[in-house]
């Protein structure tokens, strides 16, 4: 069966992760999350006092991107790939409201862009991947055979949001949450490399009252309708 590549772009928590993860399982495809390769550098930054509220020094940020290694490991158990940073799991700690509210500043930088992108383009070179991100249909897969840009109302992506946070036990209140979605949706659509924006030939979903499971199956329709017609 001829293997195609699925980039999947959109607004923070539109759930593109989770229906990627489920596409990717049910074609039998290698997931990847790009926005989690942004979110480790970002915790990278953190984690070394080159971000904070404070200040941002994106010069020691880029001096050190040298010594920054990310991998993804498949856990057995949990079904999917975590993320590891300089070979220690960071999947839980990159998915804080904390590095949430720093990440899109490190996506504007070139310097991290580029180095994300070729790693992007590497995984990707034989095809049968499913890739999410802001940047994929446009950048780091402009031929892609199907493209989706995913979108929905920024209080539904921040209710959402906050009921994740909640579930994980973190202590935050749902209009630092929205603050945050509005934020990161201004930085994300208007930074100069590589802004947001809906390729040409993405099919656009709003997902605002479409269940997990009904845009699973939208979108399993339309990967199965793409594979069988370059078959």
């Amino acid at each position: 069966m001829q293997k195609i590549t699925i980039a999947i772009d959109g607004f923070s928590s539109t759930g593109k992760s989770t229906v990627a993860k489920q596409l990717a399982k049910a074609l039998g495809y290698v997931y990847v999350d790009s926005g989690a390769m942004y979110r480790a550098v970002t915790l990278f930054a953190m984690q070394n006092g080159f971000i904070d509220e404070k200040h941002f020094d994106s010069n020691k940020l880029i001096a050190n991107l040298n010594t920054v290694e990310i991998l993804f490991k498949f856990n057995n158990k949990l079904g999917f790939a975590e993320v590891f940073l300089n070979d220690k799991n960071v999947e839980n700690e990159i998915r804080t409201l904390e590095v949430s509210q720093f990440v899109s500043q490190v996506s504007e930088i070139s310097e991290v862009r580029r180095m994300l992108v070729k790693q992007q383009q590497q995984m990707g070179i034989n095809k049968g991947v499913v890739m999410d991100g802001r940047d994929i249909g446009t950048v780091v897969f402009p031929e892609a055979e199907l493209k989706i840009f995913m979108t929905a109302s920024a209080e539904t992506r921040a209710k959402r949001r906050f009921q994740e946070l909640l579930e994980k036990g973190a202590n935050v209140g749902y209009d630092e949450v929205l603050e945050n979605v509005t934020s990161r949706d201004k930085i994300d659509t208007t930074r100069e490399d590589s802004p947001l924006t809906k390729a040409n030939d993405a099919i656009e979903i709003d997902n605002s009252y479409l269940s997990i499971e009904e845009q699973y199956k939208m979108l399993l329709e339309l990967a199965e309708e793409t594979i069988s017609n370059k078959a």
